[in-house]
Parts: structure tokens; C-alpha cells; sequence
């Protein structure tokens, strides 16, 4: 799949993100193995974790953190999870 001259291939970096390559593409990965992707545009992973491995699936993007309580006994409860938790007890 190579490119021209007159039509060089276009990668679009992002910052804590994949690399997006203008397909269609061959990957070579360290041992050789050879992915191809026929799609239009394609999301290479630069940060190791995707399990598709070498595209994206998104694994780089933070997890959310846990969500506030939302009245006094949540927070009660959780508090009290936290603190057996800690001890070594089960909740």
C-alpha cells in the first residue's frame, strides 16, 4: 500500500491519544507480523494498553472517579465501608 510523492499519507497526532493515520495501512509490529487495515482513517495505539493492539480501543482515556454521595446515608455508608476496609474486615 504505498503512498506518492504527490499524495503523501496524513497522521494526525493527539495529545494522550492514538495516532489518526489516513488509510488504508500496514502495521509491522516488533516480530514482523504484518496488521492491515482497509478503513479510511485509523487509530493507531501509542500508549500499549489496547488489547487490539496496535489499534486503539480507547484504553488511554482516564476512568472517571467515583461519583459524590448523594445524601447524608451514602456518605455515612461509604465512610463506614471504607473504614472496615481498612481493618481488614469485609464490608
Amino acid at each position: 500500500m504505498p503512498n506518492t510523492p504527490e499524495r503523501p499519507r496524513r497522521i494526525r497526532v493527539q495529545r494522550d491519544g492514538p495516532l489518526l493515520i489516513e488509510g488504508p495501512v500496514e502495521v509491522v509490529g516488533e516480530n514482523g507480523e504484518v496488521t492491515v487495515s482497509d478503513r479510511f482513517t485509523v487509530a493507531v495505539c501509542t500508549c500499549r494498553r489496547s488489547r487490539l493492539f496496535p489499534w486503539c480501543d480507547t484504553s488511554h482515556r482516564h476512568r472517571t472517579p467515583p461519583r459524590a454521595p448523594e445524601t447524608a446515608s451514602e456518605a455515612t455508608t461509604a465512610q463506614e465501608e471504607a473504614s472496615t476496609a481498612r481493618e481488614g474486615g469485609t464490608a
